[in-house]
């Protein structure tokens, strides 16, 4: 199902009061529902841009590193790369420690696309963060983390297998 189909049907469906989960997944539908609206004015993806940014941070990663920045399989990854790679988004050359690793960097196409990308992505972080005082800001920052370390610990919880 296409994620703004997704996003519309959850929008609609009534909200229990007390359901922290159902707002937390509307909450990340409807970002990224505006996310990838805008990355696809620039012909992007939403793992594309990921890797943009990962590149901007952090320099060169081979695949691997750039697969479980961005949450996907390493072989997801390889055909994202070899497309950008198509695109002039990025470089790949062999690592100087393991030849047979593709290390990717950005290209100045990339970074130039990533800039004007993360102009219009940065609208709405500022959108959010107007709509709150300083103090509700920081509050709803520390409370969004607190939720993710929960649903973090509870999930690496439940992949645990029982001890016999």
């Amino acid at each position: 199902m296409n994620l703004l189909v997704e996003w519309e049907c959850v929008m609609e469906a009534p909200v229990e009061e007390s359901s922290l989960c159902t707002r937390i997944r509307r909450s990340e539908q409807a970002l990224m529902a505006h996310h990838e609206a805008v990355l696809r004015t620039y012909g992007l993806t939403m793992t594309q841009y990921t890797v943009l940014l990962a590149l901007s941070r952090e320099g060169g990663m081979s695949g691997a590193q750039l697969a479980r920045s961005c949450g996907v399989t390493q072989q997801s990854m390889s055909s994202v790369l070899a497309n950008m790679e198509g695109k002039e988004l990025i470089r790949r050359e062999s690592s100087a420690v393991h030849a047979k690793v593709q290390i990717a960097t950005l290209s100045d196409k990339g970074r130039a696309l990533l800039d004007r990308a993360y102009g219009e992505v940065a609208v709405l972080e500022q959108a959010l963060t107007d709509a709150f005082t300083p103090s509700e800001h920081t509050a709803l920052c520390e409370l969004l983390e607190r939720a993710t370390a929960i649903l973090t610990g509870q999930t690496r919880h439940t992949t645990t297998p029982p001890t016999p």
